[in-house]
């Protein structure tokens, strides 16, 4: 496979690229996962030409036939997840379980939009005039550009190209350079399922390249992209300027309150969990750890226990809790956060050491900081790593008022025995997602997704609410 080259899919055919990168392995650099064709400017507007000229047909399509379409692309995916877990494993370091579970997820994901496509509905209201009746309907946005990140190489993409094909969008998606084989894959699939030419291009490449390409364009109507928050700010102001529909997901600072009436031992698996699984590498992860003052001694020696027993190795190796950093780039960006710690004064309680494993790869110890304050670099900036750190609270109050002093506010999460407090803290987390007694990380597929301040911009998404952004509502009066 890895000599194969894997191109890009355009207006119903396979092109070649304008240049080629190599998917290579981060658990081992010396397996390259394949190789990927990368698209220009002028590929990414034949890519853009096909979709809009296939918008009216794909729009007015069959529902049924949709339905059946993204049906059969998610059975593929399931049937396939083994193979396709083990793909996204090896490409971005994800350990083997956690693979096949997202490729799992997005499987069920293009299955879930297929009965969508069947549970459009609209309103019919009586006007404040008589003898007129008002009809209210959901229409395709029309040509939609996605843009994905690394980190979760196949549900992101599944949760953005499957609510815009359920709505009757043409795409044109852009996955992460980084790793292109799960989103090739995935592209593959949908190739095959009978869509119409043009309603699906895949355009692997540079986001300054293709992305830009694609944000710029005005035959392009709604741009959904996941990625940083730098980057999502430059691609809103683009896409606004040019009149487009948006929708951003970006970073997170988690907290995870532990108060004092928690059990220790839940505690402890959800900070793990949320904090260290999947390298740390997610925008839900629980970095900040708000900690009680009672219970704050035994919760710090629980967690440096815990993290001794951390398997860290080969993503694919059986027994593995947590894989590799995804790249060189990132392992730099991970081990400067964890310099910044120690010299803003913060205590490294464990770990932050590089590791080395039977294969040459980007592994780093898991890293925990305690005697941290709200106010360090470490806990307003996002490092998206395997690195978190401790805030003493005195008390609930204080705890939640550290908890929401961030720019972000993606997920957050407590663990406590308390009903009053649990409850409280469900109204008043500044969060999109909040959980209780549960791990930041880990969001089922049918429900909203998304959060406030500087980590979501635009409409939900995932479940039925993402059809507030891939169509466009009509109000039509007719005279009875």
């Amino acid at each position: 496979m890895a000599n194969e080259l894997h191109s890009n899919f355009i207006a119903g055919e396979w092109v070649e690229g304008t240049n080629v990168t190599r998917d290579v392995n981060p658990s081992d650099v010396s397996d390259v996962v394949g190789e990927y064709a990368q698209a220009d400017a002028q590929q990414t507007d034949r890519a853009i030409a096909a979709a809009r000229a296939a918008a009216p047909a794909w729009a007015a399509f069959n529902v049924q036939a949709r339905a059946d379409i993204l049906d059969k692309i998610g059975n593929e995916i399931l049937a396939r997840k083994e193979e396709l877990g083990t793909l996204l494993s090896r490409e971005e370091g994800k350990t083997l379980p956690e693979g096949i579970g997202e490729v799992a997820r997005a499987g069920n994901i293009f299955k879930f939009f297929a009965g969508e496509v069947l549970r459009r509905t609209g309103e019919l209201v009586p006007s404040v005039r008589p003898g007129i009746d008002v009809e209210i309907t959901r229409e395709p946005v029309g040509v939609v550009g996605i843009i994905s990140p690394w980190n979760f190489p196949a549900a992101i993409p599944a949760w953005k190209v499957a609510p815009a094909l359920a709505y009757g969008n043409c795409v044109v998606f852009k996955p992460a350079d980084l790793v292109p084989g799960s989103a090739w894959a995935m592209a593959e699939i949908i190739t095959r399922a009978g869509l119409p030419a043009g309603a699906f291009n895949l355009v692997m490449g540079r986001g300054s390249v293709v992305g830009e390409a694609i944000i710029g364009d005005p035959r392009v109507d709604a741009i959904s992209f996941t990625g940083s928050v730098d980057t999502g700010r430059k691609v809103a102001a683009k896409a606004v300027a040019g009149m487009k529909k948006i929708q951003l997901e970006m970073g997170g600072k988690n907290p995870l309150v532990v108060l004092d009436d928690a059990d220790l031992k839940t505690a402890v698996e959800c900070a793990v969990n949320g904090a260290y699984f999947s390298t740390g590498q997610r925008c839900t992860a629980s970095s900040r750890l708000v900690v009680t003052k009672g219970i704050h001694d035994k919760f710090v020696a629980a967690m440096t226990e815990r993290l001794k027993s951390l398997v860290v190795d080969n993503a694919l190796k059986p027994g593995v809790q947590m894989g590799p950093v995804v790249d060189k780039n990132q392992l730099n960006q991970d081990l400067f956060y964890i310099e910044e710690g120690k010299k803003e004064g913060a205590k490294l309680a464990y770990g932050g050491n590089l590791l080395k494993r039977e294969t040459e790869g980007f592994y780093l110890e898991p890293a925990l900081f305690t005697e941290t304050r709200n106010d360090m670099r470490i806990n307003r900036e996002e490092v998206f790593g395997p690195v978190a750190t401790v805030i003493a609270a005195k008390d609930y109050d204080e705890a939640l008022a550290i908890a929401n002093d961030t720019q972000f506010g993606l997920a957050s999460g407590i663990v406590t025995g308390s009903l009053k407090h649990a409850a409280h803290f469900r109204r008043n987390s500044q969060a999109g997602m909040v959980m209780v007694n549960l791990p930041t990380a880990g969001v089922d597929y049918h429900v909203p997704f998304g959060g406030r301040k500087g980590s979501s911009y635009g409409p939900r998404e995932q479940g039925r609410y993402a059809a507030e952004f891939y169509t466009a509502v009509k109000t039509a009066y007719v005279l009875a």
